[in-house]
């Protein structure tokens, strides 16, 4: 029998002082598939995707795949999923092969995959001797996806993966998720960027600590209206 690749989160809570933040949540991720999480600022969704990350517990609930609960299992976690904040979790004194080493298990994973894996995707060979404190910040996002993915994992969590990034990141973002998924792989974003929509499979806007379905048709203006 063929084991259920797919990732459950089940009854997910969380909450800040009197104010519920996620009520209950609960959501299905498919292999091969990216779900887009919208919503208006501070509703959640950060938090959310810290929670699953592992970096924020929560109030109830849990994170199911292949039999087990990734928030009471960190080492399957670590292994399991992949996690980008908002924020570039990267130090500027040290450089792209530097971070790439304190990520990756050796010097041959490094090369085999600038070579034609993630790390040759994302372009990160063009930057490999440059400070952190000199890249741009499209190099950064590239930077944390490529140090992200070192243990291959097979959830892949995005928070605004794209925000403020040149159309040339964008696409070099765009092409890899594209490639993650088609080899079975799930991906969660959250994202304010319609340019970013078309890469999701399902779409969901976070309100009230709850997700509504949303279909996307191109309307803008009635999108935001439903924020």
């Amino acid at each position: 029998m063929a084991t259920d690749m797919t990732a459950r989160v089940l009854g997910l809570s969380r909450r800040f002082g009197k104010r519920t933040i996620l009520d209950g949540l609960s959501l299905k991720l498919f292999p091969g598939t990216c779900t887009g999480i919208l919503g208006e600022n501070g509703c959640g969704k950060s938090t959310l995707l810290s929670i699953l990350a592992g970096t924020l517990r929560p109030g109830g609930g849990s994170f199911l795949y292949q039999g087990r609960d990734l928030l009471k299992d960190p080492a399957f976690r670590q292994k399991a999923v992949g996690y980008v904040p908002q924020g570039t979790p990267l130090m500027d004194e040290l450089t792209a092969m530097d971070h790439l080493r304190l990520w990756y298990p050796g010097k041959k994973e490094i090369e085999k995959e600038l070579e034609d894996g993630v790390l040759a995707i994302l372009g990160i060979g063009d930057f490999l001797k440059v400070p952190v404190s000199r890249m741009s910040g499209g190099m950064k996002k590239r930077l944390s996806i490529g140090c992200a993915m070192a243990s291959h994992p097979r959830i892949l969590l995005l928070d605004e993966p794209s925000a403020a990034l040149d159309l040339i990141c964008k696409e070099r973002i765009g092409v890899y998720l594209s490639q993650f998924r088609a080899r079975g792989g799930i991906v969660l974003l959250t994202t304010h960027d319609i340019q970013e929509l078309p890469l999701c499979d399902r779409l969901f806007i976070l309100k009230k600590g709850r997700l509504v379905p949303y279909e996307y048709d191109g309307n803008y203006h009635r999108l935001a209206g439903s924020l």
